[in-house]
């Protein structure tokens, strides 16, 4: 993570959030040589109605400490949507923080009660995105929800997980916003940093989509997969918070094609029993790279 790395968080999601806007988006006239893919620095400035030089310094990380009204300014310049926005300025607002412990990331017990009680696909994930338990209808909908996976690690390193979803490359860039919200202000977590790393080493699209510094929301959504015996499933999920991780589940709506084959998939697993629950936590050793 060399941009947070550096301490200049502020400047570098200016600059790749700039990058991103057109001159046409900006009501500014084409023309003429650019040779940056958004917009110039003074031209953000001039919209911005402040200084190119107190710009510059602002993306240089010369100056830290900007007002809510220059941040609000160059948020509505950039065309940052509410979650964006609200980035922004928690980046302004941050400050060097008190060496803390972390606290191992651990699956209560009636957590593992529930996961096999749900007759749909659920499992727990860490803030890392490593699965830390799930139930035999998870594995059964994908192998790559066994615990001691990592689910950003197998989205873009593992080929049938590519495979696996409808629109991969949509998945991947909200997959990666989520990653960013998620790390917050933890940018010197060894986890974060191991992975992060890993992962730009590794992959291409990961690369670029990080360089974006998108950020989103962590919610649910609908999902569409390719599953390899039952086919396509159109699929709900819901993240739901308990404790320190996050339970997540997926299921279909009720009588429609996807919950018939979901039922099928259920039959199929209980008439191969799997040692798929479990669970690993952040004090043991971290999951083996796939």
């Amino acid at each position: 993570m060399r941009d947070e790395d550096s301490g200049n968080r502020l400047g570098s999601y200016l600059r790749a959030r700039r990058d991103l806007v057109s001159p046409e988006q900006a009501g500014i006239p084409p023309g003429g040589h650019r040779r940056v893919p958004g917009l110039r620095r003074e031209e953000v400035a001039l919209l911005a109605g402040i200084s190119p030089d107190y710009y510059l310094r602002l993306e240089r990380g010369r100056d830290k400490n900007p007002s809510p009204q220059v941040l609000e300014s160059l948020a509505r310049v950039l065309r940052l949507d509410d979650v964006e926005r609200t980035y922004l300025l928690g980046l302004a607002a941050a400050r060097p923080k008190a060496p803390r412990r972390k606290r191992a990331e651990r699956v209560p017990a009636r957590v593992h009660q529930l996961l096999a009680h749900l007759p749909i696909p659920a499992f727990v994930e860490g803030r890392a995105f490593d699965v830390l338990a799930s139930n035999a209808m998870a594995v059964a909908l994908s192998p790559r929800l066994r615990p001691g996976q990592n689910r950003l690690r197998s989205f873009f390193l593992d080929p049938e997980e590519q495979a696996f979803h409808q629109d991969w490359t949509k998945a991947a860039a909200g997959f990666v916003a989520a990653l960013r919200t998620t790390i917050g202000d933890d940018t010197d977590d060894p986890r974060f940093v191991e992975l992060v790393g890993e992962l730009a080493l590794s992959s291409q699209r990961f690369r670029t989509l990080w360089a974006r510094h998108d950020v989103r929301a962590l919610e649910g959504g609908t999902t569409t997969v390719h599953h390899p015996v039952v086919g396509e499933l159109r699929l709900h999920r819901d993240k739901l918070p308990i404790d320190d991780v996050i339970l997540v589940v997926y299921y279909p709506d009720k009588d429609s094609d996807s919950d018939e084959k979901l039922r099928l998939l259920a039959a199929l697993s209980q008439a191969e029993p799997s040692d798929a629950a479990g669970a690993w936590t952040a004090d043991a050793p971290p999951p083996k790279k796939r």
